[in-house]
């Protein structure tokens, strides 16, 4: 059954040439794909998620975002799926859903992590064929609802044209809503919409961001309590990026070292005393190097003394795989970039950005970057097809808007990224705020260890740290796609958010 309430029509001006194929659509014209601005559908499913059978709703469709006066600016897409047979939903935990980019839709996590279908990819996370979608068996939908939310330009959500019923201009735009403290601004107040319209202010509630969605959820802590009055129980904070904590020079350099180690180990490209230990057991020992070795002769550049700098270049070396003689050409300080290049070269292989486990084949084996990345261009192959069959045969909605799974934001606006900080503020006046961090050691792109780094700086006085927790797997930047760890990380998630619930009668008070 389809709703639309306002149907505010969202004139897009993309022309389309239908082929004689489909006759009863063919035209020669140019014409507008319109979208409705606020609208629903609603469908009705059963599963079994956790050993548990239960029936949900899924409720599909577009709610505008408003202006001061009133006017809509921008319409969202959004899922929200809704467990049928839970009587008092005042208890029942709410989880607010967020990929990253900035510009990506939140198709990643909607049908890979935590939602109730579960991509069809092989153990490792690889495209196979026939594309599409299977029921998530560790879905943490037995334990919350969870609301997957496009922001402007991704999946099918939109800008509108104005009261003029001209669209604004691109200036406009990135100050309406394509910027770190913009994208939080607007996202605030839909949120409040969305959480008013189906009646969840008493739920517990909870975020949840990917990559910038870390970002952006770090943000929307405190815009949710200082500007909506809304007050969290939990973050999630999914391979973070630095979320305006400042990590440079050598302590930029310094972090990547364990991710290297990890990647080299997974190819086997470490030394056989080394790659005979299980994985866990040689990061604590590459962690406290990086710490108490690496990172002080770093910081130390010409000054360090030549057999100390040779010294370092052997260790460094020994866990990361890349050989001496190249560590001293670069320093000390090897890029990612060179990384990806570099370990594999005389395989005539390249490894992946995001997860580095994914290998590619570059034109040449020259060079100080891969052609491409490999990780990138396999979800793609997956995940597109995927998510356009789910949402129509489904879900039931039916649109010619084309779904952005990279939509375009930019220029980005990054300045004045307080949002680290930010979360920091929203879990100093709320007590009963948590924060979970969930991180893949074989990403390159946010690496584990940077992710600690950001959780130790978060909370420099330790005065919060009991509502801090990390958790790592043996994975990339979606840790996910690796079947052992979708179990293993819905686990943690569904524990975590048990967990930030308050037993019966406890205030939220220090």
């Amino acid at each position: 059954m389809r709703l639309s309430c306002y149907a505010l029509p969202l004139l897009l001006g993309l022309g389309l040439t239908l082929g004689p194929a489909l006759p009863a659509l063919a035209t020669n014209k140019t014409e507008a794909i319109s979208i409705d601005a606020d609208s629903v559908v609603v469908t009705e499913h059963r599963t079994q998620i956790n050993g548990q059978r239960f029936s949900y709703k899924a409720y599909t469709g577009t709610q505008p975002v408003w202006d001061d006066n009133g006017h809509p600016t921008a319409t969202l897409f959004y899922t929200y799926y809704q467990r049928t047979d839970i009587k008092d939903n005042s208890k029942r935990p709410l989880l607010i859903s967020f990929n990253g980019g900035p510009g990506s839709a939140s198709v990643w996590m909607h049908i890979a992590y935590t939602g109730p279908k579960a991509l069809i990819i092989d153990s490792e996370g690889y495209p196979i064929q026939p594309y599409g979608v299977k029921t998530n068996p560790y879905s943490v939908l037995d334990v919350a609802d969870i609301v997957f939310v496009n922001p402007v330009n991704t999946g099918y959500s939109r800008v509108l044209p104005g009261p003029d019923g001209k669209m604004p201009s691109r200036e406009q735009q990135q100050k309406m809503f394509f910027g770190v403290n913009a994208d939080v601004n607007y996202l605030a107040g839909w949120i409040n919409s969305f959480v008013t319209r189906y009646e969840r202010w008493p739920s517990p509630k909870f975020l949840i961001g990917e990559s910038y969605g870390t970002t952006r959820v770090a943000g929307l802590a405190l815009a949710l309590q200082n500007n909506q009055w809304m007050y969290l129980n939990g973050v999630i904070l999914v391979s973070p990026t630095d979320i305006g904590i400042e990590r440079q020079g050598p302590v930029k350099a310094a972090n990547r070292l364990p991710y290297f180690a990890a990647t080299a180990w997974y190819h086997q490209a470490l030394p056989a005393d080394l790659q005979q230990k299980d994985l866990y057991d040689i990061l604590p020992e590459v962690e406290n190097f990086t710490l108490n070795e690496y990172l002080p002769a770093l910081a130390r550049g010409n000054s360090l003394p030549a057999q100390d700098k040779q010294r370092i270049a052997e260790q460094v070396s020994r866990y990361s795989g890349i050989s001496v003689q190249n560590v001293l050409r670069s320093n000390l300080d090897i890029s990612t970039s060179y990384f990806w290049k570099e370990l594999l070269r005389d395989r005539g292989q390249t490894v992946g950005r995001l997860d580095s486990r994914y290998l590619g084949i570059d034109k040449n084996d020259v060079g100080a970057s891969p052609d491409y990345w490999a990780e990138l261009t396999s979800w793609l192959h997956s995940f597109t097809p995927a998510i356009n069959h789910y949402l129509r045969t489904e879900l039931n909605y039916k649109t010619d808007i084309k779904y952005n799974m990279f939509g375009n934001v930019h220029p980005w606006d990054r300045s004045n990224d307080n949002t680290g900080e930010n979360l920091r503020q929203a879990m100093a006046q709320n007590p009963y705020l948590r924060v979970l961090t969930q991180a893949g050691y074989y990403d390159g792109a946010t690496n584990y260890f940077d992710a600690k780094y950001n959780m130790w700086q978060l909370d420099p006085s330790g005065k919060m740290k009991d509502r801090l927790s990390f958790k790592g797997y043996r994975s990339g930047h979606m840790m996910y796609l690796r079947y052992e760890d979708l179990k293993k990380s819905n686990d943690d998630l569904r524990e975590f958010i048990l967990q930030s619930l308050p037993a019966a009668g406890q205030p939220a008070k220090y």
